[in-house]
């Protein structure tokens, strides 16, 4: 009955897509704009923390309705809700400019909407795709979510040099508007997915805690995802300022933009081919070079090193999230896949709400100290590769999480 929609999934994941490139724009050129505004990395973190903090924080809630409501129509009540955000801060920068408080207002409404988004896809694919379609579209949807590194940084860096922050947001806007149509489609081909038992809210989340809890790989999985999330966080924050620091946003938007290809080439691999056995192997290896190159480019206050390694970097996640997806996707039953997802996005990345939290004022700190703020960041992202290299070499240590192989 799958067979014929792979189709769809395309054409779910080619909106996707675009979504992913409309938000990376907002979020670079906005990350520049603070910069230039504060020159602080804590205000460019404070951001960052509350346009994911709402998103992770309802992914839960997000994840059971996601089983109990047609997954379609919430992902396009949480898409067209979100422009909201991006649209009020477009409104304050048309008003003479925006402030920091009003970003935040901004962000975090934006995020709060998006929340319904990620259950419902990822459940969604399940619905669309058989078993041996997961790993192919793990690698499509990785290369989706690198787009917004992959093509935003330099299509924001290039427009931040031509025109404003706020052509950038009115682009966004107008992205959502895509997204939404092709949801709709897909909508209207598939029928509506949901349990036939009617089960109050909260225990159809504890069903999918049960869920996780009978899988005792799944869960280990999830907890050395939050650490190794808290981990890559920091660079995610802290890239921008170390290079913003001897660099203009237009070279920052090159860089990222190249780095990024580092996924594309990973993810077109996958896609293609996918990873057809050795998944607890695979993202043990691929986590720990991931970090190797991390601490490598925090040595460097040199755009060409950084590049250089920052490729390497983005090389290496494709194939550990294809295998993390396959291993998860795998071990869960398809009428707990919203839920499951849920709890398992919130668990895995609470890490970032760590890292979002205290990376910008480490940075700031050890700046402050000697050499700057982009001194601060270089210092603290060599220290969180290392430590991502070692949790990387934990992961197959437990034989629970190299059962979940077995079931696959």
């Amino acid at each position: 009955m799958k067979k014929g929609n792979f189709g769809k999934f395309a054409l779910l994941w080619f909106g996707e897509f675009i979504s992913s490139i409309g938000g990376g724009l907002t979020s670079f050129g906005l990350g520049v704009y603070i910069f230039n505004k504060t020159g602080s990395a804590s205000a460019m973190a404070l951001v960052t923390l509350l346009g994911f903090l709402p998103t992770l924080l309802l992914s839960v809630p997000a994840g059971v309705l996601a089983d109990r409501h047609d997954r379609r129509l919430l992902m396009i009540i949480g898409d067209g809700l979100s422009a909201v955000g991006v649209f009020f801060i477009l409104m304050c920068m048309l008003n003479g400019g925006a402030e920091l408080w009003q970003i935040c207002v901004g962000v975090t409404i934006s995020a709060s909407f998006s929340a319904l988004l990620e259950p419902s896809y990822k459940a969604t694919i399940s619905d669309l795709l058989t078993k041996e379609q997961f790993s192919k579209a793990s690698g499509l949807v990785s290369l989706a979510g690198s787009a917004r590194y992959l093509f935003s940084p330099i299509i924001a860096g290039i427009l931040l040099a031509v025109s404003s922050i706020k052509v950038i947001l009115i682009i966004d806007i107008c992205t959502f508007f895509l997204t939404i149509a092709t949801i709709t489609v897909v909508k209207k081909s598939i029928r509506k997915k949901a349990e036939k038992v009617a089960e109050g809210f909260w225990k159809s989340m504890k069903g999918g805690w049960k869920a996780i809890r009978r899988k005792k790989g799944v869960l280990a999985l999830a907890l050395v995802s939050s650490v190794i999330t808290l981990f890559m966080g920091v660079l995610q924050v802290l890239v921008e300022p170390l290079v913003l620091s001897f660099a203009d946003s237009k070279t920052l938007g090159i860089a990222e933009t190249v780095c990024a290809c580092g996924m594309l080439v990973s993810g077109v691999v996958l896609g293609v081919r996918g990873i057809k056995r050795g998944y607890v192997k695979t993202l043990s290896i691929s986590l720990a070079l991931a970090g190797l190159f991390m601490a490598a480019l925090g040595l460097f206050m040199n755009i060409v090193p950084i590049v250089i390694f920052g490729f390497l970097f983005f090389a290496t996640l494709p194939f550990a999230n294809n295998a993390l997806d396959y291993l998860v996707r795998t071990n869960i039953a398809d009428n707990m896949q919203g839920r499951a997802w849920g709890l398992l996005g919130f668990i895995s990345q609470l890490g970032y709400v760590v890292a979002y939290a205290v990376s910008g004022v480490l940075a700031d700190v050890l700046g402050s100290t000697n050499g700057g703020v982009g001194y601060g960041a270089a210092i603290a992202i060599r220290i969180a590769g290392v430590l991502l290299f070692l949790a990387a070499l934990a992961i197959p240590v437990r034989k629970s999480v190299r059962s979940l192989e077995k079931v696959a």
